[in-house]
């Protein structure tokens, strides 16, 4: 049996019966409907953001994203053991090869600048691994520029060392007539005296004593400047410029064996001993140049003769005897 309920009106003294509008009882329906359906939205919002209700979807999600974090510590790792390995070989580059080759080492500060300019992570961000993403992704830019940088300092190392090859193999470093085809060391470098005058004065090369046709060995790789009669004194006689400041002069010869403009390599014939010009003797008058300037030829036979061999030619060579020319 339904219910009843009343309410008492003080004016008459009497109790009514209270009678609900249809309108009303449909607004309270209303009302609960829409009560109901925001209870259950917010129940199922705070299910699903908490550990105490976890879905099949959210569990396979929680362990994808334990997997990239294990697999990103991984490759920090790697990429630590790559960084090691760069540090090394910037280490090289700076104490060894650039050292070696007497070129400018690059600064650390140079090779490991940050990449400057507007934030190139911020795609990386608002994410829950937000730091360990951009962490990785940064490093990764730096051995990437560290690895431009040093590729450009290897190539420059390159460069240099084929210049360097170059240079070893233009600079004068053998004997112009060998040992068992010599007569005997005539006249060395400094103060002689004159063959002719008898005057003391300073002979700016080697006079290397042999027989008229024994051969004349170019001492370094280079160019034949000069193959003629042209200088006085020197009849026929040869110039070679070797490059890097160096240039040769072999004069009193016989007969040539090269010609101006043509190119040639330590231990190639020249030419043979003569003693065209102003000579006394059948000889090789000798001179090496330096940046334009005349220096001991005593100097640069490393390459063709031994210690022993260069002790005798320096005892030689430092008396002041008479020279050929």
């Amino acid at each position: 049996m339904k219910r009843v309920k009343f309410y008492y009106d003080a004016e008459k003294l009497a109790f009514k019966q209270i009678v609900t509008k249809n309108s009303t009882k449909i607004g309270y329906v209303m009302l609960f409907l829409l009560a109901s359906a925001l209870f259950g939205f917010l129940g199922v919002f705070i299910l699903s953001n908490t550990n105490f209700f976890e879905t099949p979807k959210s569990k396979l999600q929680a362990r994808e994203l334990e997997m990239m974090k294990l697999n990103y510590n991984l490759l920090n790792g790697k990429i630590a053991l790559m960084d090691e390995a760069l540090a090394a070989i910037e280490e090289r580059d700076n104490s060894v090869y650039r050292l070696y080759f007497n070129s400018s080492p690059i600064s650390n500060e140079e090779r490991r600048a940050g990449l400057g300019g507007k934030n190139r992570y911020k795609d990386l961000e608002d994410f829950n691994t937000s730091d360990l993403l951009i962490g990785s992704t940064k490093k990764v830019d730096e051995i990437m520029k560290a690895l431009a940088i040093q590729s450009v300092s290897l190539d420059e190392i390159t460069k240099l060392a084929k210049q360097k090859a170059l240079l070893l193999k233009s600079i004068p470093a053998i004997q112009p007539v060998k040992n068992e085809e010599l007569k005997q060391m005539a006249s060395g470098f400094g103060y002689r005296s004159d063959p002719f005058t008898k005057i003391r004065k300073f002979h700016k090369g080697m006079d290397f004593s042999a027989k008229s046709g024994t051969p004349i060995y170019a001492t370094g790789d280079g160019i034949v400047k000069k193959a003629d009669g042209t200088v006085s004194g020197f009849g026929n006689h040869l110039e070679i410029n070797h490059g890097y400041g160096y240039m040769t002069l072999y004069a009193h010869l016989s007969k040539y064996k090269v010609r101006a403009g043509q190119k040639v390599k330590r231990g190639d014939i020249i030419g043979y001993v003569g003693s065209t010009g102003r000579s006394e003797a059948s000889h090789l008058h000798y001179e090496v140049h330096k940046n334009g300037e005349v220096v001991n030829p005593l100097n640069f036979y490393y390459g063709s003769i031994s210690a022993k061999e260069y002790v005798l030619i320096t005892k030689l060579a430092n008396q002041e005897n008479q020279s050929l020319d």
